[in-house]
């Protein structure tokens, strides 16, 4: 592969670097697990990783090992319980110390909005009657200048790296996404780094016949990565579903360390890469969770 357009092993090991500060974004679907797993493959270590809602993702990775501190909001295995290994490397230090740094969900949202628009901090009214600002020192107060209000102020966040993963992406790494959307647009903005992950590689007219989807233009992009199902177990709107039956055997599988360290060697590290993943998961259980054909109305972008 040459230019922009590279495999995830070579995206990994030129954009993400030990001590880095990371985000894998996305919110609900769009979660970028192909790129966690690299991350783990390739035993990066030391890392700052930061999302709004940290969940399987990065309790692998903190399981892992890979991570020295978690900047988040809300965390937890959705609809299923709580963050097993997370809890033990808070807790425990196992497999190693885990430093915590928690937000409102605005709190985090706002953190990645300053950093997109290279502000020191922004404002919120968001922490009126929570502990929170007890617990973590950087959530602070200012004087508004122009009514004399106190409002909450949170610094920017400037990661390393942002991997957000959409639907379809060019070669040039415009990058456009359709469903939920989450704060992926403000933490690419915020980055020093952008990796694009995609379901699919289209041709730049796709991208310029519906311009209104491209939530990241090429210039702001550093790699792109073709992985399709690279968000499994999470979905792709329009791709595949959710596979909710994983949310809930994880929940078992990683209250023991010895059993989450047997998933990872047996579903990460003894893979070589994502399309090897997919191979195991078997063509059935992947059809079980193509999405049903519900295309939009045309839109008329003529003048």
């Amino acid at each position: 592969m040459t230019g922009k357009v590279l495999s995830m092993r070579e995206a990994i090991a030129r954009h993400v670097h030990d001590g880095d500060t990371v985000v894998i974004e996305g919110f609900t679907h769009l979660i970028c697990f192909a790129a966690g797993h690299e991350i783990i493959r390739q035993g990066r270590r030391d890392l700052v990783l930061a999302r709004l809602t940290p969940d399987l993702v990065y309790d692998q990775m903190i399981g892992a090992g890979c991570a020295r501190r978690l900047v988040f909001s809300w965390a937890g295995n959705p609809g299923v319980g709580p963050l097993h290994a997370f809890r033990r490397a808070v807790e425990q230090g196992v497999p190693a110390p885990l430093e915590i740094e928690e937000y409102s969900h605005f709190g985090m949202v706002a953190r990645f909005q300053a950093g997109a628009a290279r502000l020191p901090f922004m404002h919120l009214r968001d922490y009126a009657g929570s502990d929170l600002p007890r617990a973590n020192p950087r959530i602070r107060q200012v004087e508004c200048p122009y009514t004399g209000e106190r409002l909450a102020a949170v610094p920017a966040l400037h990661p390393d790296v942002t991997i957000v993963h959409c639907q379809r992406a060019d070669a040039k790494g415009d990058a456009q996404i359709w469903g939920l959307l989450g704060v992926q647009k403000e933490a690419a903005f915020a980055a020093e780094r952008v990796i694009v992950v995609c379901e699919q590689l289209v041709d730049e007219s796709v991208v310029r016949s519906d311009p209104n989807r491209t939530i990241l233009p090429g210039f702001l992009v550093d790699a792109v990565v073709v992985e399709p199902l690279g968000c499994h177990p999470s979905y792709a709107q329009g791709y595949y579903d959710r596979d909710n039956d994983f949310y809930v055997r994880w929940d078992a599988l990683s209250r023991d360390p010895a059993s989450l360290e047997r998933y990872l060697d047996e579903w990460v590290r003894g893979v070589p890469d994502r399309s090897a993943y997919v191979a195991k998961l078997g063509s059935e259980r992947v059809e079980g969770l193509r999405a049903d054909a519900r295309p939009a109305a045309p839109v008329n972008y003529g003048f």
